[in-house]
């Protein structure tokens, strides 16, 4: 089941004020970037973000998951929590700001 467009706006709606939001579909699925960092994944209408010690501090016990068959393992953000603007956008920052810059990509001659 591949997530729906309206879940996506819905948190992008929620954590507006982070910074530099964008997101890229993939295989029916999202990645989520704050300022070109990916933080995390939204799939199958559910949020899964890196895993960082600054993110495991501010949540206290995280639930694990993988985000799709054979990924590592994420911090699961349940819905409801999603209702939280203050508290999801805190999150995404954090996760963002441990996170190191991404490596730049060589383009094809």
């Amino acid at each position: 089941m591949a997530t729906s467009q309206k879940t996506i706006e819905f948190l992008f709606e929620q954590i507006a004020g982070a910074g530099l939001l964008r997101y890229r579909k993939m295989f029916g699925e999202y990645a989520v970037y704050l300022n070109e960092k990916v933080v995390g994944f939204v799939c199958n209408d559910k949020l899964f973000v890196k895993p960082t010690e600054a993110g495991r501090e501010y949540i206290g016990e995280p639930e694990e998951a993988p985000a799709y068959p054979g990924s590592k393992m994420y911090f699961y953000i349940s819905t409801d929590l999603w209702e939280d603007r203050e508290w999801i956008t805190e999150l995404i920052v954090r996760t963002a700001d441990a996170l190191p810059l991404p490596k730049p990509t060589n383009k094809r001659k």
